[in-house]
């Protein structure tokens, strides 16, 4: 299985990399992982709606550039909502039809742009709160281990 995480920005605290880079570690037995970064777009505070919209669909040409194929899942607020084990099933099935590639794709401060939301296979939910995008990374990247080790029975805490 590939897994390729499209993300908008670079993680700047060493923390969140070196949690990014212990959970690649551990993915490295399951999976081939690959984080494709695009750069953000800066903007100020008091952006209008569509200031914002023109962002999110500036990065979002850029995330689409790192997307050539695979079943594209969009992490958004308004996305579809599973249980760990839900992820796991749900992802063993997608393996099972035949898909040797999953690229999740999460947006920049301000969400995705329209043109990514339209071109993903599914859009995921973690949860109804925001999160800053380098802590999506690791979340996501945790989950994704999860999956692949209740996938294999093997042992997770809880």
């Amino acid at each position: 299985m590939k897994i390729t995480i499209a993300c908008v920005g670079r993680i700047k605290e060493k923390f969140f990399n070196d949690a990014v880079n212990e959970y690649l570690k551990r993915l490295s037995r399951f999976a081939d992982v690959n984080i494709a970064e695009t750069a953000d777009e800066k903007a100020p505070e008091n952006l209008s709606p569509a200031q914002a919209q023109a962002v999110k669909d500036r990065e979002g040409e850029r995330l689409l550039k790192k997307i050539k194929d695979g079943y594209v899942i969009a992490l958004a607020i308004d996305g579809r909502r599973m249980t760990s084990p839900g992820l796991s099933e749900f992802m063993s099935k997608k393996m099972t039809e035949g898909v040797s590639h999953i690229v999740f794709v999460i947006g920049g401060s301000l969400g995705l742009g329209s043109a990514v939301l339209d071109r993903a296979d599914m859009k995921l939910s973690f949860s109804d709160m925001t999160f800053p995008h380098q802590l999506m990374r690791v979340i996501l990247l945790e989950q994704v281990y999860r999956s692949f080790k209740i996938s294999a029975g093997e042992p997770y805490h809880k």
